[in-house]
């Protein structure tokens, strides 16, 4: 049983992670061979205050980009 899982910052909405599981699914059905039915996946979503990426948090990042 394959187990996938996908650590992000949090602010997409509930259609996109489920569109987003669905896809990675479907591609362990055709690489792996596996039924859908054994692939197990999980998100784990940090606020964007608790990411940081180059010395900024994910929030000052957003700010930034909306200068």
């Amino acid at each position: 049983m394959p187990e996938i899982t996908i650590s992000m910052a949090a602010g997409r909405t509930d259609d996109q992670k489920a569109g987003m599981m669905r896809d990675i699914t479907q591609a362990l059905v055709k690489n792996l061979g596996v039924d859908a039915d054994a692939v197990v996946i999980q998100i784990n979503e940090a606020p964007l205050a608790h990411k940081m990426k180059g010395g900024k948090t994910f929030v000052e990042r957003k700010a930034m980009q909306s200068k």
